[in-house]
C-alpha cells in the first residue's frame, strides 16, 4: 500500500505541475483555406515549420472545406508549408505568434497546378535511415538499397542496437525478451515461430521500424528488453495507389520475392490489401564438441564431436484486406484480416564421433532428420475512433481474434557404426516418427481514451483483458521391425490457458517553459492454468503487478536536450516452456519444459542527451531478477544432454550509446550507431553458483550515397565484438553490404541490387563451460546473397488521411512457440 500511495503522490505532484504550467503560458493557434482554381482542397498536408532553421513542428491535413487549424502552438516565429498532388509546393510568409498575438489567420492559400507531364511523375521523398525522437529510434526500410529482397529478420538484424542470434532469438541492446508489434499489434509468436514468420515477411512489405527500450504505460508491460514495432507501408492517397515488387536472390542456393500492395480510397469508404509470397533455400552448417565428465570428480568420461548439415526450403505467402468507414466526421470505423500460410522442408544430416577421453574413438552415430512443418495464421480485427469534441478527446477501441495452427512431421532415423565405419553389433538402427500438431486461439479486446488537457497537456487511460488457450498434442511413433508401433513414453498433449486483465493512466505535458514530462501507472492482473493431459500434472498461477514509467525532458537550449526515463518490465514465459514434456532434438540430445518457471521483472534507466538533432547519447542501466535461460545439462552416464528452461540469476547490465547522422556533402550521408554494455549475471546453475560477466561491443554504420540522374548507393555494415549471453560466451561476428540503386519510368520504378555478407564473416561460435557442462559450438549459414529488385509505383489521387491499421491484441501471442527446430 506505501508503494501504490507513493505512486499516486507522484501523480498529484505531476499534475499539479502541469496545471501550474497551464495558468502561466498562453497556447497560440493559426488557421486557413487552402484554395486551387477557387475551389478548396480536401487532404492538403499542412506543415508548420520553425522560421530559423526549417524544422517541422506539426503537422495537420486539410478539411473538405480547404480549412485546416494548427492548435496549442508555443510562441515564436513560424512559416506554413502545403502541398498537395498535382499541385507545386507552398510556402507562406514568415510570422510571429506572441503573447498580443496568439491566433493568427493566413490569407487564403492558393496552390498552382502542375503541368500534366509533372503532375504524372511519382514523387518520392528522401527519408533518413535513421530517425531519434524522444522516446523511440526510427528505422526507415527503403532507405537502405542492401534491405533490397530481404525478409522482416534480417532487417532487424543490421539495425542499431539489435542482435540476431544462431536460432534467430531476438535481443535488444544485449537483452533478451523484446516483444514485436505489428502495426502496433503483437505478433503473439516468439521463439522460432517468431523467427519463420519474419523470414517470410519481406523487407518490400515494410515501411519503419519503431525501436522502443522503455515504451511507455499505454503498450502491455511485456518485455523484458523493449517493444520492436514494424510498421508496414500504408499510402496516404485519395484515389487509388500502390507499388508492386519482384526480386531474386542467389546464395549458395536461389531465393525469390513477389509482392504488391494496393489502396483505394473514394468517399467514406477506404480500402487497402497487400499480398506476398516468397521462395528462399537455405544451408546451415552447424559443428558440436562436448565433454562428459564424472559429477564428483569432474574427471572426462568421453567426447563428442558432431557436424550437421541443414538445409531449408521455405515457401510462404501472406496477405492483408482491410476498409475503413469514415461515418462522419468524428467516428470512423474499420477491419482488417490477415493470413499467411507457410511451409518448411528440412532436413538435416550429422555425423557424431565418441571418443574416450584421450580422444581414441569409441563408435560413430549418423543421424537422418527430415521434418515438414506447416504454419497457418488467420487474424481479424475491429476498430472504432470516436472523436468526443472539437478539442482532441476521442475513445479508440479494438477486438481481435486471432488463431494459429501450425504442425511438423517428423521423421528422424539413427544409425550406429564403429570408427572405421562398420555396422556396430547389437546396435541396430532406429525410427521415431513424430506428428506434432499445435493449435493457438487468442481474443483480445481493449479501450483507450485520450483528452487533451490545457496548455499541451494530455490525459490517457485504457482498459485491456485478453485470452489465451494453446493446445499441443505430440504423437510419436517407433519403427521396430518395419511394424510401427505407439511411444506412448515419448507422447505428450498439453494444454495452457491464461487470462491477462489490464489498466493503466498516463499523463504527460509541460512542466515549465524547459521541461515537460510523462508520468504512467499500468496495472496487470494475471490468471494461468496448465494441463498435461498424458500424465495429469496441472498447475495454476495467479500474480497481479504494478508497472510504472516516468519521462522527463528538459530543453536546455535550442542545441541540447536532455531526457530521463524510467520504466519497469515483465516478460512471462513462452507457452511452451511451462510443458514438463521432454522434445527428442537427436539421439544424445533433450529439450525440457519447465513449470515451475516464473515471470521475470527488469527495472530500465535510460539518460539521453541530443544535441543538435545531430548526436544522441544514452546511458542505461537495467536490474532483471529471475532471468529465464537456456541450461544444459548432462548425463554423463548415457551422453545425453538436456535443454531446460530455467529463473537462474539476476542480471546487472550498464551501457552507452552513441548514434550520430552526418549529412557529409550533399550526396554523401552517415550514420553510425555504437553501443557498449557490460552484463553480469550472478546466481544458481547445475547446482553452482555463478558470478559471470563481460563487456561487449556493437557498432552499425551505414554510408548513403546520393548522385545525379537517379543513381545511389550505399555501403553499410555491423559487428559485435566477443560477450556473454545468459551464460554462453560468444565470439564475434558481423558482416559488410554493398548496394547500388537507380530510379527509372520518371521516378515510378526502381532498380536495386544489393549484396549482404560480402565477405561473408557472419559465422557465430560460442561455448558454455559451467560445472560438469562443457559444451562448445561453430554455425555459418547461406548469409552471403546477391540481390535484384525491381519495384514500380502507380498513384491516381491526392494526399489524403492514413487510415487506421491497429489492433487491441498485448503480448500473449508473442509467447507463442512450437517444438520446430527450425
Amino acid at each position: 500500500m506505501k508503494r501504490i500511495a507513493a505512486l499516486l503522490t507522484a501523480f498529484g505532484v505531476f499534475s499539479l505541475g502541469l496545471t501550474t504550467q497551464a495558468q502561466t503560458v498562453t497556447a497560440c493557434k493559426i488557421n486557413g483555406t487552402v484554395l486551387s482554381a477557387q475551389k478548396p482542397v480536401d487532404a492538403a498536408s499542412i506543415g508548420l515549420l520553425r522560421a530559423k532553421d526549417s524544422g517541422v513542428v506539426k503537422l495537420a491535413v486539410s478539411d473538405k472545406t480547404g480549412a485546416f487549424e494548427l492548435e496549442n502552438l508555443k510562441q515564436g516565429k513560424y512559416l506554413v508549408s502545403v502541398q498537395a498532388a498535382g499541385h507545386a509546393k507552398f510556402y507562406s510568409e514568415v510570422f510571429e505568434l506572441s503573447a498580443s498575438n496568439i491566433s493568427y489567420t493566413l490569407k487564403a492559400i492558393s496552390l498552382k497546378p502542375l503541368s500534366k507531364e509533372l503532375a504524372a511523375v511519382t514523387v518520392t521523398a528522401s527519408k533518413p535511415l535513421i530517425e531519434q525522437k524522444i522516446d523511440r529510434t526510427i528505422v526507415n526500410v527503403e532507405a537502405s538499397v542492401s534491405n533490397t529482397g530481404t525478409n522482416a529478420l534480417e532487417v532487424l538484424e543490421k539495425s542499431p542496437g539489435i542482435s540476431v542470434d544462431k536460432d534467430g532469438n531476438i535481443s535488444l541492446k544485449g537483452k533478451q525478451g523484446v516483444q514485436v508489434f505489428i502495426d502496433g499489434r503483437p505478433t503473439y509468436l516468439s521463439g522460432q515461430d517468431l523467427a519463420n514468420m519474419l523470414r517470410n515477411m519481406q523487407s518490400s512489405q515494410l515501411d519503419q521500424l519503431e525501436i522502443m527500450t522503455n515504451p511507455p504505460a499505454k503498450y502491455d508491460a511485456a518485455g523484458n528488453s523493449g517493444i520492436i514495432n514494424i510498421k508496414t507501408k500504408k499510402n496516404k492517397q485519395v484515389g487509388y495507389n500502390g507499388s508492386v515488387s519482384a526480386g531474386y536472390g542467389q546464395g549458395v542456393y536461389p531465393k525469390t520475392n513477389e509482392s504488391v500492395n494496393m489502396n483505394y480510397r473514394a468517399g467514406a469508404i477506404n480500402l487497402f490489401g497487400n499480398m506476398s509470397y516468397s521462395y528462399r533455400e537455405r544451408f546451415q552448417t552447424l559443428t558440436i564438441q562436448r565433454s562428459f565428465s564424472d559429477d564428483a570428480t569432474k574427471a572426462v568420461l568421453s567426447r563428442f564431436s558432431q557436424e550437421n548439415n541443414l538445409f531449408n526450403q521455405d515457401k510462404g505467402l501472406n496477405g492483408k484486406i482491410g476498409m475503413d468507414y469514415f461515418a462522419s466526421k468524428k467516428t470512423t470505423i474499420g477491419v482488417v484480416f490477415t493470413g499467411s500460410s507457410s511451409q518448411s522442408d528440412f532436413s538435416s544430416k550429422g555425423t557424431i564421433n565418441i571418443a574416450d577421453p584421450n580422444n581414441v574413438p569409441l563408435s560413430q552415430t549418423r543421424a537422418f532428420s527430415d521434418n515438414l512443418a506447416s504454419w497457418d495464421n488467420f487474424s481479424s480485427n475491429v476498430n472504432l475512433r470516436h472523436a468526443l469534441d472539437t478539442t482532441g478527446s476521442e475513445i479508440t477501441g479494438d477486438l481481435d481474434y486471432i488463431k494459429y495452427n501450425s504442425g511438423n512431421n517428423q521423421n528422424v532415423t539413427n544409425a550406429y557404426y564403429t570408427p572405421s565405419g562398420s555396422v556396430l553389433a547389437g546396435m541396430k538402427p532406429d525410427t521415431l516418427l513424430g506428428h506434432l500438431p499445435q493449435n493457438v486461439e487468442i481474443y483480445s479486446a481493449k479501450v483507450d481514451y485520450l483528452k487533451p488537457l490545457k496548455k499541451g497537456a494530455r490525459f490517457e487511460a485504457g482498459l485491456k483483458s485478453s485470452m489465451v488457450r494453446t493446445d499441443n498434442n505430440a504423437s510419436y511413433d517407433s519403427l521396430i521391425n518395419n511394424n510401427k508401433v505407439h511411444d506412448y513414453g515419448r507422447s505428450n498433449h498439453f494444454i495452457y490457458k491464461e487470462n491477462i486483465n489490464a489498466v493503466y493512466v498516463n499523463l504527460s505535458g509541460p512542466i515549465s517553459k524547459k521541461i515537460s514530462g510523462q508520468l504512467g501507472l499500468r496495472f496487470e492482473q494475471t490468471h494461468s492454468d496448465g494441463n498435461q493431459a498424458t500424465t495429469g500434472i496441472v498447475f495454476t498461477r495467479d500474480y497481479a503487478q504494478l508497472f510504472p514509467t516516468m519521462f522527463l525532458q528538459y530543453q536546455a537550449n535550442a542545441k541540447n536536450t536532455f531526457v530521463l526515463n524510467y520504466g519497469k518490465r515483465i516478460s512471462r514465459p513462452d507457452y511452451s516452456d511451462l510443458n514438463p514434456f521432454v522434445t527428442f532434438l537427436d539421439r544424445y540430445t533433450y529439450q525440457q519444459g519447465n513449470p515451475n518457471l516464473q515471470p521475470q521483472f527488469s527495472h530500465n534507466i535510460e539518460f539521453t542527451h541530443t544535441y543538435n538533432n545531430f548526436l544522441t547519447t544514452t546511458l542505461n542501466y537495467t536490474k532483471t531478477t529471475d532471468i529465464i535461460q537456456d541450461v544444459f545439462e548432462q548425463n554423463s552416464s548415457k551422453n545425453e544432454t538436456y535443454i531446460k528452461k530455467s529463473n537462474i540469476a539476476s542480471r546487472d547490465q550498464f551501457g552507452i550509446s552513441m548514434n550520430a547522422f552526418v549529412n557529409i556533402t550533399k550526396w554523401w550521408s552517415s550514420n553510425t550507431y555504437i553501443n557498449v554494455y557490460n552484463n553480469r549475471f550472478k546466481g544458481i546453475v547445475n547446482n553452482e553458483y555463478v558470478n559471470v560477466g563481460a563487456t561487449t561491443g556493437m557498432a552499425n554504420v551505414n554510408e548513403q550515397f546520393k548522385f545525379s540522374k537517379g543513381w545511389g548507393g550505399e555501403v553499410s555494415g555491423f559487428y559485435r565484438t566477443p560477450g556473454l549471453e545468459g551464460i554462453l560466451k560468444l565470439s564475434g561476428f558481423g558482416a559488410m553490404n554493398l548496394g547500388i540503386s537507380k530510379q527509372v519510368m520518371k521516378n515510378k520504378g526502381s532498380i536495386r541490387l544489393s549484396v549482404r555478407d560480402v565477405l561473408w564473416t557472419q559465422k557465430m561460435s560460442g561455448a558454455s563451460q559451467l560445472n560438469n557442462v562443457d559444451a562448445r559450438f561453430q554455425q555459418y549459414s547461406d548469409s552471403r546473397v546477391v540481390n535484384l529488385n525491381f519495384t514500380y509505383r502507380f498513384s491516381k489521387g491526392k494526399v489524403g488521411n492514413t487510415q487506421r491499421k491497429r489492433g487491441g491484441a498485448g503480448d500473449e501471442a508473442s509467447r507463442v512457440k512450437s517444438g520446430d527446430s527450425q
